[in-house]
């Protein structure tokens, strides 16, 4: 059974910087479409970035266009998620999954963005 688990979160100041990881159990992420996700309070989840799994389709929400980076590494099987220029507007909750996956959610990792 797939198990992803996100890291990488924390309490951080506007224009602060964050990576996240997601690592997985019983699959070789490299193999997916991998997606990050996030939820804010009293909102639904949104995707934010994903990443093909030949590493040449990358998107970005409009929201985080030129401040986070999408990126992978097949070695440590770890999909990151670099976040620069944060905004207070980033924060909620994190998570990352397999587009066209059944993969279950993790718990995410927090994030936290103000002053």
């Amino acid at each position: 059974q797939v198990q992803v688990v996100e890291s990488g979160g924390g309490l951080v100041q506007p224009g602060g910087s964050l990576r996240l990881s997601c690592s997985a159990s019983g699959v070789t992420l490299g193999d997916y479409t991998i997606g990050w996700f996030r939820q804010a309070p009293g909102k639904e989840r949104e995707g934010v970035s994903c990443l093909g799994d030949s590493d040449s389709d990358i998107f970005y929400a409009d929201p985080v266009k030129g401040r986070f980076t999408i990126s992978r590494d097949n070695a440590k099987n770890t999909v990151y998620l670099q976040m620069n220029s944060l905004k207070s507007e980033d924060t909620g909750v994190y998570y990352c999954n397999g587009y066209g996956s059944n993969w279950s959610w993790g718990q995410g990792t927090q994030v936290t963005v103000s002053s």
